[in-house]
């Protein structure tokens, strides 16, 4: 969420935050609330102080029930006060909630993704002297997925690779996993399951009711538990009411994890294929560091998944995201597309994100300031490092052959012992 003072004093910024991010504009009540909270606060410490000096001039008075009566009426209008702060801290809690954060001022300005621009094209589309096969063809030639029968056993939208196949996706696994520790990331494995308060802290959803995520959020019944959606989610929260040393900064994590999405604005949507299901696997990139070193770390952790798509020998471009496609806690955002030769056209593969230090207020995540010793809220950023099986789509269909085997990636295929192609006849 946003620093309250920063609200105060920007108002307008706030407002249009909420107008360019297609939000509703809370700003107004939220001030108005805000105002009454402090004049309240303002009252009942007054009404106490009030009450002290009472209290201290009762034992010597000489007619002590004008004062003893003025007492019990000071605690009453307290407690009458207390409980309409209560309410109004709530609603006030709510409210701050519910105030997007502030786009970059270079962000393009638009309703949703029709309003993205294009920052990069890399590569160029293969010309295939054959005619290509859509992933479904390839993964049932080569006998690398059963989807009915995976349908029959544990419902739609979930899905299980064999064979060779099955390799290739571990080895892209193993391979971002390890270039992503060449560049000084700590790996770590995450617990898909969480508790719904983690979910809430990264700032993906709007006001303070936890239910506004159930229709995205697998709630494990009868627990206090659900699935998480993606390791940043986990990754958040590591270090939370905690104050790091500045010198710690930034922290860099990949993490790992099987990820939960109940996909419940997706209906009809990628039905075929390996694009969209209720479990997929992630690696996440994630980064702590000083609000000043974001616009940096958002490049580094762009240009780490450019470098994978290169690696990966696919077709990509970068895309700047407009306000309205950006969502709700982002400062910025890109996605990198990879080139699907049936659709001829291109599909994200990933998304790279600054925060600003929007989910380190969720969660008072701190560094201590060398110097001036200083505590500051950390900026936070993620992007993805590489999500599976969808990244098998671009890498199937552009690598294909015309008797449907697939070339491997000259950097995979120390991880598949050697191999230079899998499927088809070979």
């Amino acid at each position: 969420m946003l620093d309250i003072k920063f609200i105060r004093e920007n108002p307008d910024i706030v407002r249009n935050a909420c107008r360019v991010k297609n939000f509703p504009d809370v700003v107004d009540e939220l001030l108005m609330t805000d105002a009454r909270v402090r004049e309240l606060k303002t009252v009942t410490q007054t009404m106490t102080a009030e009450k002290n000096k009472i209290s201290r001039e009762i034992p010597t008075a000489t007619d002590k029930a004008p004062l003893i009566q003025r007492s019990k009426e000071i605690s009453q209008e307290i407690a009458n006060d207390m409980a309409a702060l209560s309410d109004l801290e709530i609603k006030l809690n709510d409210l701050m909630h519910r105030v997007p954060q502030v786009p970059s001022k270079n962000a393009p300005i638009g309703p949703d993704e029709s309003a993205n621009t294009v920052i990069k094209t890399v590569g160029t589309p293969r010309k295939f002297d054959f005619t290509p096969r859509p992933q479904w063809d390839l993964l049932d030639m080569n006998n690398w997925w059963c989807p009915e029968k995976i349908a029959g056993i544990c419902g739609t939208r979930t899905y299980a690779l064999r064979g060779e196949l099955a390799e290739l996706e571990l080895a892209i696994q193993t391979y971002v996993i390890q270039k992503l520790i060449s560049k000084g990331f700590t790996y770590i494995e995450c617990p898909a399951i969480t508790k719904p308060q983690t979910i809430f802290n990264a700032g993906h959803f709007i006001g303070s009711d936890l239910s506004v995520m159930n229709d995205d959020v697998f709630m494990l019944n009868g627990t206090d538990r659900c699935l998480a959606g993606t390791a940043e989610i986990i990754l958040n929260s590591l270090h939370t009411d905690e104050i790091l040393p500045e010198s710690a900064l930034p922290i860099k994590y990949a993490g790992f994890s099987p990820c939960f999405r109940r996909e419940a604005g997706a209906a009809g949507r990628d039905t075929r294929g390996l694009v969209r299901f209720h479990q997929f696997n992630k690696v996440e990139q994630y980064i702590f560091c000083k609000p000043e070193e974001s616009d940096q770390m958002h490049e580094f952790l762009l240009n780490n998944l450019c470098e994978i798509m290169q690696d990966l020998e696919l077709p990509y471009r970068v895309i700047a995201n407009s306000t309205g496609d950006m969502g709700f806690n982002k400062v910025k955002m890109n996605d990198v597309e990879a080139w699907i030769p049936s659709e001829n056209t291109y599909r994200e593969l990933g998304s790279c994100s600054s925060i600003g230090t929007f989910q380190a207020r969720r969660t008072n995540t701190r560094y201590r300031e060398n110097g001036t010793n200083e505590v500051k809220f950390v900026a936070t950023l993620n992007n993805t490092g590489i999500a599976l099986p969808r990244a098998l789509v671009p890498i199937i269909e552009n690598h294909q052959n015309a008797d449907g085997s697939v070339n491997i990636p000259k950097a995979l295929q120390p991880l598949m012992g050697g191999r230079t192609k899998i499927g088809g006849t070979h």
